[in-house]
């Protein structure tokens, strides 16, 4: 927990340290460095995005559909074995996928919509 009269003495500090370097240039309060201003980007994907986002799953047929279209694994993570050893492993390239987080998403939405209201097991889709 901090103490409120040892923090008001720090910032205290540090301000009057801050008037006595007359040798830099004089600090403005409220300027804001443009090393830590915040970038705007443009985000190609993002009505992309959102729209995976919004997709509700409230039809059975959709739902089995949704759960054999994305698999559970990433389908080209391997080992690539000679002769009973592995020589390398490929790894899982699903998550360099832009749109990897919201298709996983959907496909949980869809597992939890058999499982929850359907009552149905998924354990065939796992």
């Amino acid at each position: 927990m901090v103490n409120v009269t040892d923090y008001a003495v720090q910032n205290l500090i540090l301000e009057s340290w801050t008037w006595l370097r007359k040798e830099e240039k004089p600090v403005h309060r409220g300027a804001i460095p443009s090393s830590t201003c915040p970038r705007q980007s443009f985000d190609v994907l993002k009505p992309l995005r959102q729209f995976i986002d919004r997709i509700e799953v409230k039809n059975p047929q959709l739902a089995h559909r949704i759960c054999k279209l994305i698999p559970a694994h990433c389908p080209f993570e391997r080992d690539v074995r000679f002769m009973g050893r592995t020589l390398f492993h490929i790894p899982p390239m699903c998550k360099f996928n832009p749109l990897y987080d919201q298709v996983v998403g959907l496909r949980f939405r869809a597992l939890c919509y058999l499982a929850d209201v359907c009552g149905e097991d998924v354990t065939r889709y796992c």
